[in-house]
């Protein structure tokens, strides 16, 4: 039988488990995709660790993995635009991509375009709409210098590509090992850690006009600090520091769309946006995967590749 990531409780990487069950059978206009590749993404550890139960709560036994890639396999009544053998990008908004095989809204795929890899177009959901509803968050002009936190991770990796893009000055704050890959990218790379503020001030000649912090841990401070409005200042993660000073908190849900999803895989096809890939799992391997995420300090995406992880259908 297919297998499918499944935890009961709230807890540690430990809790995960990869358990076999039923092949799903799509309701109608409902789609089945065969799972190709799905990224692993740090909200999830988040959701299964009980940070966010308040927020987001889990319903046990529970399922995750919101992003996902893969090859149409079966297609309920009432959908058109999508038939059997279809390769697809998509989202899932029910914790349920880490796994051979899950049932997806059709509203939530496009078409998987030929130059996009598998472990690319598993890896563009989340992080890629996080990226840009952050960017159209601080309303970024040609001439304009942004900040990027974490700059290299998989939503700072992608938020730095699509700053540029859009014609602004990009500072990315980042450990040394990942300064060369953000100078290839036309990115000006800064040490995060003490004595950060006046290494940005060096950089951006005292002059910062908007911040994406991507990580928390005090960068909606230092963007008050450095003198940026409130209002163009946008944290995926520290709503705390956001309510404080009033920033914007603009991340998934403000990007979730097909649509974004389309224009970024277009990006990705014509060679203006890159997906760095750290590595990829098999399905199997989960608990390896997120303990290579909790390490911290990866350029890109952790990927899971589910297909294949059967020896039966």
């Amino acid at each position: 039988m297919p297998k499918v990531v499944r935890f009961e409780r709230y807890g540690g990487i430990d809790v995960l488990q990869v358990v076999e069950e039923p092949r799903p059978v799509p309701g109608p206009g409902r789609v089945l995709v065969e799972v190709r590749a799905a990224a692993v993404n740090p909200g999830e550890a988040r959701v299964r660790e009980g940070e966010w139960a308040q927020r987001w709560p889990a319903t046990f036994p529970s399922g995750q993995g919101s992003d996902l890639a893969g090859v149409v396999a079966a297609v309920g009544d009432g959908v058109t635009g999508f038939a059997v053998g279809a390769e697809v990008i998509g989202y899932t908004d029910e914790r349920a991509s880490h796994a051979e095989y899950v049932v997806v809204e059709p509203a939530h795929l496009i078409p998987r375009p030929a130059t996009v890899s598998w472990e690319v177009a598993g890896s563009l959901y989340v992080a890629g709409t996080t990226g840009y509803a952050a960017v159209r968050a601080v309303s970024l002009a040609a001439g304009d210098t942004v900040v990027v936190s974490a700059a290299a991770g998989g939503v700072g990796s992608i938020a730095v590509q699509l700053a540029k893009h859009a014609g602004a000055t990009v500072i990315g704050l980042a450990s040394e090992p990942n300064h060369e890959w953000l100078a290839s990218h036309g990115v000006i790379p800064v040490s995060y850690g003490e004595g950060v503020e006046e290494r940005i001030r060096a950089a951006s000649g005292g002059r910062v006009d908007a911040f994406i912090d991507t990580v928390g841990g005090g960068y909606v401070d230092l963007a008050i600090a450095l003198g940026v409005a409130p209002q163009r200042i946008d944290t995926i993660i520290d709503w705390a520091a956001a309510q404080r000073y009033g920033v914007r908190t603009e991340g998934n849900a403000a990007g979730a769309s097909a649509e974004v999803l389309a224009e970024l895989a277009g990006l990705v096809g014509k060679g203006i946006l890159e997906i760095p890939i750290a590595k990829v799992y098999p399905l199997d391997e989960v608990q390896a995967a997120y303990r290579e995420l909790a390490r911290g300090h990866t350029r890109g995406k952790i990927v899971l590749r589910p297909y294949g992880s059967s020896t039966s259908a």
